[in-house]
Order: C-alpha cells, then sequence, then structure tokens
C-alpha cells in the first residue's frame, strides 16, 4: 500500500515520521503547497525512506490525480479543506484520515458514509490527540464499565517553562486555538446533547509536581462525536482544557473586549478584522514549539458487576529533544498515524465514515503507543 500525508508542517511531517519509522507502506509521500514548507520537512526527515513533492489541495483535479496513486491519504493540512478532500477520497475509492477540528465539517463527512462504504473507502475523521486519542481512551472506559456515569475529559498542550502573561505557547494554529475559545461546547447531559458557552465552569485539576494545581475550563471541539455515540451509555460527559492556573481569566478578557470578532472594524485609516489582528499578535509575542508537555487526565465513575467504580487515566508526555519532536506533535500525528496502519495491516476492516471510537480498538492502540513511550497510566478503584 502507498500513503500520502497532506501538509507537511509540524503535524505532518511527524505523522511522515512515525510512518517511516513503523509501518509496512510500500511509499510515503508528503506534499506541501509551499515549497520552503517542502524543503524543511526534508530537511526534518532526512534520511527517511520519505519522497516530496508540492501539492495545492484546493486544486481539486490535481489533488485527484495523486489521490488515484495512493491506497491511503492523511490529511495534516487546515480542517476546511477536508470536507472536499473527503468527496474526492470516497470518489476515487481511497481511504482518508485527517485530524479535524470542526464539528460541522465532521458532520458533513459523516454524510458521506453511503457512498464511502459502497466504494470500499475507509474515512476516519477527528484522528488526533482530542478527538482521537481521547475518543479511543473513552472507548475503553465504555468498554470497562457496565453502565457509565460520567465521562471527564481534560487535556492541554503546555510550555515546560510558562513565561506572563498568558503561560502558553503556540504549539499549533492561533487560529485554531481562538476557535476553541469561541465556539459552541456540547455536552452530554443524562442523554441530552446540551450547548454551553466556552471558557467556563472553571475548575482546578491536580497532577503530580512540577505541574501541581492546574486549572480546566469548557473549550469547543474535544468531544467531537463522543455525545453522540454514547447517548445511551454515558449519562454525562465532558470536556476541558487544561491551562496553568491564571490562563482563563487574561484570555477571556481579550474575547469580551472583542478580540475575536471576525467583522472588520475602523481603526486609524485601516479597517481589520479583531480576530486577524489577535492570531497575529499570539504568533509575534508568544513563545512558538519550545520544549512543552502535553497533561491528559480522563476521570469516569460507573458500575461493574454491581459494584461502583471510578477509572482514571493519566498521560504526562514531554518534548523529544533527541527527534526535536514537541510533545502536542507525538500526542496528536502519532495517534492519526497509528489508525492510518491500522488500515494498513487489516485491523480496521470496516467501509464507511467513522470517527475513532467507532472503529479504532483500545488495546492495540495503547500498545502501539506504548511502542512511542506515549504512556497511559490506567487506574481502577472500587468506590
Amino acid at each position: 500500500m502507498n500513503a500520502l500525508v497532506l501538509g507537511a508542517g509540524m503535524m505532518g511531517r511527524a505523522i511522515a515520521y512515525d510512518l517511516s519509522k513503523y509501518s509496512n507502506f510500500d511509499s510515503i509521500t508528503i506534499t506541501d503547497k509551499d515549497k520552503q514548507t517542502v524543503q524543511s520537512a526534508e530537511r526534518f526527515l532526512e534520511g527517511k525512506n520519505i519522497n516530496f513533492t508540492s501539492i495545492h489541495v484546493d486544486d481539486s483535479n490535481n489533488v485527484k490525480k495523486h489521490f488515484q496513486n495512493v491506497d491511503v491519504v492523511i490529511s495534516a493540512v487546515p480542517y476546511k479543506f477536508n470536507y472536499v478532500l473527503t468527496k474526492i477520497a470516497v470518489e476515487t475509492q481511497t481511504h482518508f484520515l485527517d485530524l479535524g477540528g470542526n464539528n460541522d465539517i465532521v458532520k458533513k463527512q459523516r454524510s458521506l458514509s453511503e457512498k464511502a462504504k459502497k466504494n470500499d473507502a475507509t474515512i476516519i475523521p477527528d484522528c488526533g490527540l482530542a478527538p482521537g486519542m481521547a475518543s479511543v481512551m473513552t472507548r475503553d472506559v465504555v468498554e470497562q464499565m457496565d453502565s457509565v456515569d460520567y465521562v471527564k475529559l481534560r487535556v492541554g498542550g503546555l510550555p515546560l517553562n510558562p513565561e506572563p502573561p498568558l503561560q502558553y505557547q503556540i504549539v499549533f494554529s492561533p487560529y485554531g486555538l481562538i476557535n476553541e475559545y469561541v465556539e459552541d461546547v456540547i455536552v452530554l447531559d443524562h442523554g441530552n446533547i446540551v450547548v454551553k458557552k466556552p471558557m467556563t465552569e472553571l475548575e482546578t485539576i491536580n497532577f503530580p509536581e512540577p505541574f501541581g494545581k492546574m486549572e480546566a475550563f469548557l473549550t469547543s471541539g474535544g468531544c467531537s462525536t463522543l455525545p453522540y455515540t454514547y447517548r445511551d451509555k454515558i449519562s454525562y460527559l465532558d470536556y476541558k482544557t487544561i491551562r496553568y492556573p491564571g490562563h482563563c481569566e487574561k484570555f477571556k478578557t481579550l474575547l469580551d473586549l472583542g478580540f475575536a470578532d471576525e467583522e472588520k472594524i475602523k481603526a486609524g485609516d485601516l479597517r481589520v478584522s479583531p480576530r486577524e489582528l489577535l492570531a497575529t499578535l499570539l504568533l509575534e509575542k508568544l513563545p512558538i514549539n519550545e520544549k512543552d508537555v502535553v497533561l491528559i487526565k480522563i476521570l469516569s465513575k460507573g458500575m461493574k458487576n454491581g459494584k461502583n467504580i471510578s477509572l482514571e487515566y493519566t498521560v504526562i508526555d514531554y518534548y523529544d529533544e533527541k527527534n526535536n519532536i514537541t510533545a502536542m506533535m507525538r500526542t496528536t500525528a502519532y495517534p492519526l498515524s497509528i489508525t492510518a496502519q491500522m488500515i494498513e495491516r487489516n485491523i480496521i476492516k470496516e467501509y464507511g465514515v467513522f470517527c475513532s471510537e467507532e472503529v479504532v480498538p483500545p488495546k492495540p492502540f495503547f500498545e502501539e503507543l506504548e511502542k512511542r513511550n506515549i504512556i497511559i497510566d490506567k487506574k481502577m478503584e472500587f468506590v
């Protein structure tokens, strides 16, 4: 089988790195519309058996030709392209996976499920960290219990050495960050899909030192399809982002002042979009891709064999200094790569459009993470 990775940025090159190290694909190609980005990826992946080329993903005819020459396509480009790319993949009978990032796009992709099934294509959106890895961990919770009272997903990508004022660094697109902080949040509450405001319901969450007490608050996107998949199996489910204490209040102040508004306003002699300005300032003023850590804690409670139990999953993953791969790249790109390899190895056999919790078996998925030194500390207690 042959694989094509769209996007040669941080996530794309980490996906290609993992595929080159662990997969059995006959060929691996990584592409980007920007030739300088491709050249940078070539330097990063020097010595790996990977092909490099340049493709504009908005050129549908050219994209279609490339899809016809491969078996699996992995998208690490902005989520706005993923629906059109999915349509092309279904047409060319090509398996397709992406990092997702937008519930509306995923909904449109899922509308193509019958066509994908008819064309023997496997489409899996939202295969990164959350949704993605967190979704598979949620499936594991459901499979471990007879009934589930709640699942609380807590995930954050953070600098190891936080600096004021936001104690945050850019680990993915600032536009994606802003979207998470302003778009509506979906929560599952006893069979009801409830819409809540982001950056609310602030709580304290504890990790081992040197992190200690952290904060977590509601943000959009992390649940993806989980509330719908498990509507009849989990009583309550929500997703919150983890940050250093004080981040939420400071960033929310910017949003309350209108800095995430997309409509242009007059500023002197210019007309500017506040959101464009905020994203530009975040890129200019905050550290980018310095040493980082990803913190994950999934808290759950339910019943098994008539007894009340709690399941807690904890992941603390650090920057890979040897290979210059951030923790965010590791925990976002590697789950997607592992899922693609499950298609290659015929572990995932279903045709249609699915999210991770529907088709990714937890046990072999966790085993593959462990090979990459992404360790899930899982604790079960009777309560």
